[in-house]
């Protein structure tokens, strides 16, 4: 696998100004009652949700340390510490949570030392539970984390707090020294969380979903008409969400950022058995060869009427027992 893909750490700061300061409280406020813009968290008396690592727990003492460790141009950095949704899917899910505080840990802690800086540095995280947006595979577990660090960092050598700094230039880059900090720990922290199989595995997921995608080279099985005019041919067909459940559903070409056309799948049923969902992606496919319609819509609603009809000879699918993602803190 690209080891680019399995976690994501980016940086961004604040100036120490009026208006920065009022955004980074807000920002504090959001990250402590929010798990994302549609998702608050679950909040349990006498349990603080902060991890303190020096710069308190709550976001009036976050907010009053940044201003004190401030440096001339940064108030304070934040960090997001994201893995990738299928590789966690593959740890327990118990096990998820304190996969990602020791990930974050640990990467900090190594970032650190990669830069020299032995005595560390001072920072806060907190830990978020939400659905993730891919189109793809929406709904997947994706637990990540939010860190706050201040914009010094106590200096040995000089024997006073110097600027914090993420450069990024041919001397040095410590924005890919993170990454490189990032993917280590990840690495190292499937190894015992999953197993030494984990990137086989994950390699034999991606495999599968490139033999699921092959159904594109066959002829379309429908149109979907754009509101322009414009007909985009679909193909149904199935995709592997993970290593224990599947989707039914159709692919679509779309164009991305750079404007090149690709291929999406589009789930419509999920959490099936990958049996189950093969027999009734070809069952879709034969009763939409019964009627000369085959816009998206139909196909949509053959889908629809196929699982609520549980139709001869299609063994209903084996239900799928939902987690949920509130977790004790």
């Amino acid at each position: 696998m690209d080891r680019r893909q399995m976690c994501v750490s980016n940086v961004r700061y604040k100036r120490p100004t009026a208006d920065e300061r009022k955004r980074m409280k807000q920002l504090l406020g959001y990250l402590t009652y929010r798990d994302s813009r549609d998702q608050g968290m679950k909040r349990v008396a006498g349990q603080e949700r902060w991890v303190d690592h020096g710069m308190g727990g709550s976001v009036g003492e976050i907010a009053r340390r940044c201003d004190d460790l401030r440096s001339q141009h940064v108030l304070t950095f934040s960090l997001v510490v994201n893995p990738n949704p299928q590789l966690v899917a593959m740890i327990p899910h118990d096990q998820r949570e304190p996969f990602v505080r020791e990930l974050t840990e640990r990467t900090i802690d190594g970032f650190f030392e990669a830069c020299g800086w032995d005595a560390g540095c001072e920072y806060s995280y907190v830990c978020h539970h939400r659905e993730s947006d891919d189109p793809q595979t929406p709904g997947m577990h994706n637990p990540h984390t939010h860190v706050v660090l201040p914009g010094t960092v106590w200096s040995e050598e000089a024997g006073e707090r110097i600027a914090l700094y993420f450069s990024q230039n041919r001397k040095v880059d410590h924005i890919e020294m993170l990454h490189d900090a990032t993917e280590q720990t990840m690495a190292d922290m499937l190894d015992r969380y999953v197993g030494l199989d984990w990137e086989q595995r994950f390699d034999a997921l991606e495999m599968l979903r490139e033999e699921q995608k092959s159904i594109i080279e066959s002829e379309p099985h429908g149109f979907h008409n754009r509101e322009d005019g414009l007909q985009i041919p679909f193909w149904g067909g199935v995709r592997q969400m993970d290593e224990e459940s599947c989707a039914v559903g159709y692919y679509l070409p779309f164009e991305g950022e750079d404007g090149e056309i690709g291929i999406q799948f589009r789930p419509l049923a999920t959490g099936l058995d990958r049996q189950y969902a093969e027999r009734l992606s070809a069952a879709v496919v034969q009763e939409m060869s019964r009627y000369p319609d085959h816009r998206l819509e139909r196909y949509q609603a053959t889908i629809r009427a196929l699982l609520e009809a549980e139709q001869e000879g299609i063994e209903p699918p084996q239900p799928t027992v939902g987690q949920s993602f509130d977790i004790d803190l």
